[in-house]
């Protein structure tokens, strides 16, 4: 099935919009700028990171209403939750077809890396066909340091 274009795919404030209605919820303009600040961010949010660039716009907005539009956005398919680790939830935006891809996170500073490996798609195929399987999804993390000079612990030990 060819992915959607961007022009193509439906407005996620318009997606959001009908959840809520269609859920008996109001759609609030504090609902409405938290969507639009988390969809116009980059990489993996945690809520209070959100809320901090939410509150640059609204400093009325409070973390119980980031944490309940959240668990709407991801309701409604337009926000994935990843726990990595033992590290708090982030949030990333789903973008409908978008293609599957796997995280490489550092255990010192929390960096996230998304990668596409096709090879690495095909030995799980593989691996599950084998083992008489079919896979209807997986994820793939893998952990380790990342060897940036920058990176925030690293420059802690020296």
């Amino acid at each position: 099935m060819p992915q959607k274009t961007k022009a193509e795919r439906q407005d996620p404030r318009d997606v959001l919009r009908e959840y809520v209605v269609k859920n008996g919820l109001k759609f609030t303009k504090q609902r409405e700028l938290i969507a639009d600040v988390f969809f116009a961010s980059e990489g993996h949010l945690r809520v209070e990171e959100l809320l901090e660039k939410v509150r640059e716009q609204d400093s009325q907005v409070s973390l119980a209403t980031v944490y309940r539009t959240m668990k709407l956005l991801t309701d409604c398919g337009l926000a994935h939750p990843h726990r990595f680790g033992e590290r708090q939830t982030v949030y990333e935006p789903t973008e409908g077809d978008e293609e599957h891809h796997d995280h490489i996170i550092c255990v010192d500073c929390g960096k996230i890396v998304e990668f596409v490996d096709d090879r690495i798609e095909e030995l799980q195929d593989l691996a599950a066909q084998r083992n008489g399987f079919k896979l209807a999804s997986h994820r793939m993390e893998l952990y380790g340091n990342c060897v940036k000079l920058d990176c925030p612990e690293r420059s802690k030990e020296g």
